[in-house]
C-alpha cells in the first residue's frame, strides 16, 4: 500500500491518490476529510448525506467532478462480493432501477 495517501483514502482501499488534495468531503454530521478527487469521490459515494466542497486552491470544477464521479461509484467500491441491495449500489444504479 502507498506510504502516504490523502486523509479521505479508506485504509482498506489500496488505490493510490490521483492528484493533489483539492476538496473536503463532509458527512451528514459535518465531520469530514480532505482528499484528492479520486479518494474523495470514493468516500462521498460511501456516505449517506455527504457533501463535497472545493478547498481554496482547488482547480475549477474539482468539487463538481468529485460529485459526478461519486454518483456512479458503489459505496465501499474496494470491497468484493455480490452487490444486490440498494445500499450497496451507486446512486445512478438505484435511479436506473426505479425508472424501468
Amino acid at each position: 500500500m502507498p506510504k502516504s495517501r490523502c486523509p479521505s483514502a479508506h485504509p482498506e482501499d489500496s488505490t493510490p491518490c490521483r492528484g493533489p488534495v483539492v476538496v473536503s468531503v463532509l458527512d451528514a454530521a459535518g465531520a469530514g476529510a480532505d482528499g484528492c478527487e479520486h479518494h474523495a469521490a470514493r468516500l462521498l459515494a460511501s456516505l449517506a448525506g455527504g457533501r463535497v466542497y472545493p478547498l481554496p486552491d482547488a482547480p475549477d470544477q474539482a468539487a463538481i467532478r468529485v460529485f459526478t464521479a461519486a454518483d456512479t461509484l458503489r459505496p465501499f467500491c474496494w470491497l468484493d462480493g455480490p452487490r444486490t441491495e440498494a445500499s450497496q449500489l451507486s446512486h445512478a444504479e438505484n435511479r436506473n432501477r426505479h425508472h424501468h
